[in-house]
């Protein structure tokens, strides 16, 4: 079995961190630490191998995978000896060569600015031959890779909220004749037309970023007529994971949250993104949004900030603030500091989420999985917060998958 992963922000710290580590494992150069698909949950899941992988991708801009692996290892967030390893280079060296121009409608100012000549070209076609040139790559990488199926993970910049029309994307016909439209091409972001045009190639697709992608109504029904699998929306990697344990333990114990505040300090490329108001905006309020599923009433106000520090790089630290009531009136607060690195938390979680969504292809599965809601900030197809109780649906949705192969 060969299985496709085709990366949409290629050529980006994740994507390079996650095709790094799956050859690494697949190698025996590391373990499976981070990995969720490795936890006993998954024992007797006939889940596709790392070694059975095989990268590929969309990017509006030029990179080298090799020179950024050696970038993160100067970081502190890769291995030096996995990114000197020749072999490993050798593996990123072909996955640079399956990386095709994107697109960048839609995208803030900075990612414009990054753009290749090759990615231009391609924005100037507009939405419709834009569309048809992304599934023509996603056609020639199943081909020549001889793929049995591939699965699309956005890992790209975060875009703006569009202003679109209300209506203007609730129904599959909707979507399409938007697409179709050179009248409203400005209003097509690039984040749906790279999610249609896997569902149109018959790849499962996830959403590891707040951009819009499938989370339309209309863009639900393409992946339920295509008969193909998908979920998102926004990777939970660091703060929101936290927060979505910590929360319902506030509830639990019947404890008034007066308040509850995030300052997120972070560097490298997706700092400088959401560094614009647009981009800032799409990624703050689903932080928040979060604390209000989970506590409700309970909950007396939130506020999240994430600011650019050019000098943290791939690091990333969060500060939580919690006051909270207790018995009689007694005011007392929590404080909490993360600290991660972007890539390295992200990364497992990508290849996770490739693993599940191809076995959910495999065996028939259509539409949206919410089963694994428990890696996402904002998951579709559920309201349900608690990291518990997302675990226990994690637990149920891989039971579900372990009779009855499909090939």
């Amino acid at each position: 079995m060969k299985v496709g992963v085709w990366f949409v922000g290629a050529l980006g710290d994740v994507a390079t961190t996650t095709v790094l580590g799956a050859r690494a494992i697949a190698r025996e150069l590391a373990p499976t630490t981070g990995l969720v698909t490795a936890r006993d949950l998954f024992q007797g899941l006939d889940l596709v191998a790392p070694a059975d992988l095989v990268f590929g991708g969309h990017d509006v801009r030029e990179g080298d995978p090799v020179e950024t692996a050696r970038d993160l290892a100067r970081k502190g967030v890769l291995p030096h000896r996995l990114a000197e390893d020749p072999d490993l280079q050798a593996d990123l060296r072909a996955f640079a060569e399956r990386v095709r121009p994107g697109v960048a409608a839609g995208a803030t100012r900075l990612v414009r600015r990054l753009e290749s000549d090759a990615a231009r070209e391609r924005d100037r076609l507009g939405p419709a031959a834009a569309l048809a040139a992304l599934r023509a790559d996603l056609r020639a990488f199943r081909t020549a890779e001889r793929l049995d199926r591939v699965v699309v993970v956005a890992v790209a910049s975060t875009e703006p909220v569009p202003e679109l029309d209300e209506g203007a994307l609730e129904t599959e016909k909707a979507v399409r004749a938007l697409v179709a439209d050179e009248r409203r091409k400005a209003e097509v972001p690039a984040s749906l037309l790279y999610a249609l045009a896997a569902f149109d190639e018959g790849c499962a697709y996830v959403n590891f970023t707040p951009s819009l992608g499938a989370t339309p109504r209309g863009m639900h029904e393409a992946a339920l007529a295509a008969g193909v699998p998908h979920m998102g929306n926004d990777g939970k990697t660091g703060q929101t994971l936290v927060r979505t344990a910590l929360a319902p333990m506030f509830r639990e114990r019947n404890l008034g949250v007066l308040s509850w505040s995030g300052f997120n300090i972070l560097g490298n490329r997706d700092g400088a993104v959401l560094d614009e108001p647009g981009a800032n905006a799409a990624k703050t309020t689903g932080k928040d949004r979060v604390l209000g599923a989970i506590l409700g009433d309970g909950l007396g106000s939130s506020l999240t900030r994430i600011d650019y520090v050019p000098s943290l790089e791939d690091w990333k630290t969060a500060w939580d603030f919690v006051h909270f009531e207790g018995f009689l009136g007694t005011r007392m607060h929590l404080e909490l500091t993360w600290r991660g690195a972007d890539s390295a938390l992200a990364a497992p979680l990508v290849l996770d989420l490739a693993r599940c969504l191809e076995l959910a292809l495999r065996r028939g599965r259509s539409g949206l999985q919410p089963g694994l809601a428990c890696f996402f900030k904002n998951p579709l197809g559920t309201d349900e917060q608690r990291l518990p109780a997302q675990e226990r649906m994690l637990g149920e949705w891989a039971e579900g998958l372990r009779g009855g192969q499909r090939t």
